[in-house]
């Protein structure tokens, strides 16, 4: 219990000293979060990053690009995942093996190619700039991810569908699917943190419609650190990522009943 105490207070210290920064002046802070010689109750730093900075605008665009990009993941992937767990097709094993590759293929590869055809075609600003290349490099890990779960789903499952007259294409819709709640939740919840947090392509493809992670480095000026006002939008940005964790998180503890065969 000890051990697991002090875990906890080494994690949960951050969180503390997040809190103390935004809620505090910048002079006060500099001196050490911890140090409470004096300390000064106030909510300035909210206000001004409020009232200067278009947070609203950033936090609905990352939840649209994040909210976007997870369920197009969460949709294809166990598509991709049924093909490869019950499917037999020509060139089924180098093809996955050519998409467990992927995993190495570093993203500053695609950024010139990408920059390139989204100036040609008029996407650039446009927040699906992001999002394509959001779900299709998720692909890889999360087709990997959910055809794992289901290679140890119940064939006798999907043979008693084949009885009774369903193809492919209804067994994965009505047996499937219902029953892989847990692997789709777990590739929501990693696409979702991912897309959330990514900074790299939405401050190359983005000019107006920018998320969170990019308003960020705005608020941290070149010249002013501006401590406190990073730690009032670095708690703004953390809420929504915890509220989604709590949500999706009932599916894994509904997964174990539901690889049974039995819907919960």
């Amino acid at each position: 219990m000890l051990l697991i105490a002090t875990v906890s207070l080494i994690w949960i210290l951050p969180l503390i000293g997040i809190v103390m920064t935004s809620i505090r002046p910048e002079g006060e802070t500099l001196k050490g979060w911890w140090n409470i010689e004096q300390f000064t109750l106030t909510l300035e730093a909210w206000r001004e990053v409020w009232v200067n900075y278009p947070l609203w605008d950033a936090l609905w665009n990352s939840i649209k690009i994040a909210g976007i990009s997870s369920l197009g993941s969460i949709l294809l992937a166990p598509m991709g995942a049924y093909a490869y767990a019950f499917l037999n097709f020509p060139g089924k094993k180098v093809s996955f093996l050519l998409l467990i590759n992927a995993f190495v293929v570093p993203n500053q590869i695609l950024i010139i190619p990408l920059f390139t055809l989204w100036r040609n075609i008029g996407l650039i600003d446009n927040i699906f700039s992001v999002i394509i290349p959001f779900v299709a490099l998720s692909m890889a890990w999360a087709v990997f991810l959910v055809r794992n779960y289901l290679v140890d789903f119940p064939r006798s499952l999907i043979d008693a569908a084949h009885i009774d007259g369903c193809g492919h294409v209804r067994t994965f819709w009505s047996v499937v699917l219902p029953n892989a709640m847990t692997p789709m939740a777990a590739v929501g919840i990693l696409q979702f943190m991912w897309t959330w947090n990514s900074l790299m392509l939405p401050m190359l493809f983005l000019r107006e419609n920018i998320p969170l992670p990019v308003l960020l480095t705005k608020i941290k000026g070149t010249y002013e650190p501006n401590w406190d006002q990073v730690a009032v939008a670095t708690i703004i940005t953390s809420i929504v990522p915890l509220l989604i964790f709590l949500y999706f998180q009932k599916y894994f503890a509904a997964g174990a009943s539901n690889q049974s065969g039995q819907k919960g």
